[in-house]
């Protein structure tokens, strides 16, 4: 029989983000994601892609000790609807596996240590569509989930988001819902490769863990507004509030639901350089002492584009401004009127 466990926080390396412009502007772009990217932000904002794009990102992230790599490709269909895929993948390769270093009569050997990597991927697809109402979009994604841990443990996971967009005038607002019907991963763990380092420490033996990890739904929803300034200049501002519906260090948070703010803002120059800077992630940390701080997560970053390449750098975290050292992280996008 199958053991079962809901965690707060599963599947956490999809809540990273893709896209160094919306990392740049503090995850803020849920009301105004409109290119390849939307697939993970919103997919409803795929409808307004006018040719097909590509999307490519890469970051490293504890002292490049785990890497994130993304990408995604974007295609409409016709004027009304518009399809996605994307692929993550996060991990952290070349780990030291020192279970079997010493041996049956206790002696120390090296050359029985090996190397094996732990990985979490994430294939999406997706589909948008132009509702009856005009400025009103849906999109829904599909998206299957892998998770390997060496030879010990694998899982295969399903979940679906669903995502709206509404614009008007100036102003653009969006709601994503993820894991909507909650997403389930379904473990397989190798039981003698267990056995091996469950008794590691005598006298505290490990059980095996459960075997079904269920993920709650979580709602992002914000709103946007852009500034047009002497055709030159232009002017973005988004706010969003990020919601799981458990209880977390989140700064508003409660038994039924915890919810973190997030705002960006980006500044352009004739639709060729951009300067973004975003906050976000407010936590309630505890501290050593026992006393709490507030937590959260600033970022900045650049854009370049030129005949439909897109540049992008932004500099960020991916916890708070100080649980971890920052990283770099760039991604191109292609847009296909660049070939034709």
């Amino acid at each position: 029989m199958q053991s079962q466990v809901v965690r707060k926080y599963s599947n956490e390396f999809l809540n990273i983000g893709v896209d160094a412009a919306a990392l740049g502007m503090g995850n803020a772009v849920v009301a105004g994601t409109r290119d390849v990217n939307a697939g993970y932000w919103n997919p409803a904002g795929l409808v307004n892609i006018e040719d097909n794009e590509l999307s490519l990102m890469h970051a490293s992230y504890f002292a490049n000790i785990a890497l994130y790599d993304y990408a995604g490709f974007a295609m409409p269909l016709d004027k009304e609807s518009a399809v996605a895929i994307s692929l993550i993948r996060f991990g952290v390769d070349d780990i030291l596996n020192t279970t079997q270093l010493i041996d049956a009569n206790g002696n120390i050997d090296y050359n029985r240590i090996s190397l094996f990597s732990t990985a979490d991927y994430a294939m999406t697809f997706s589909y948008a569509r132009r509702l009856f109402l005009d400025g009103l979009d849906f999109g829904a994604n599909a998206k299957i989930i892998r998770r390997v841990i060496g030879d010990f443990a694998n899982a295969w996971g399903f979940g679906l988001d669903f995502g709206v967009q509404y614009r008007m005038g100036g102003w653009s607002f969006g709601a994503m819902a993820r894991d909507i019907t909650t997403s389930v991963n379904t473990w397989s763990i190798d039981e003698e490769a267990f056995a091996t380092i469950s008794d590691a420490v005598a006298g505290q033996n490990q059980e095996l863990p459960e075997t079904l990890e269920v993920t709650l739904p979580k709602l992002q929803v914000g709103a946007q507004r852009e500034w047009l300034i002497r055709y030159d200049y232009s002017i973005k501002a988004e706010v969003d509030v990020l919601m799981r519906f458990t209880q977390t260090n989140d700064i508003i948070s409660s038994s039924a639901v915890s919810a973190s703010p997030a705002a960006g803002l980006e500044f352009g120059y004739a639709n060729l350089v951009f300067l973004r800077a975003g906050v976000g992630n407010f936590q309630n940390l505890t501290q050593l002492d026992g006393s709490e701080q507030l937590g959260f997560q600033p970022n900045i970053g650049v854009g370049f584009n030129y005949k439909g390449i897109h540049i992008d750098y932004a500099l960020t975290d991916i916890g708070d401004q100080s649980a971890a050292i920052y990283s770099n992280v760039f991604s191109v996008k292609l847009d296909w009127k660049l070939f034709r």
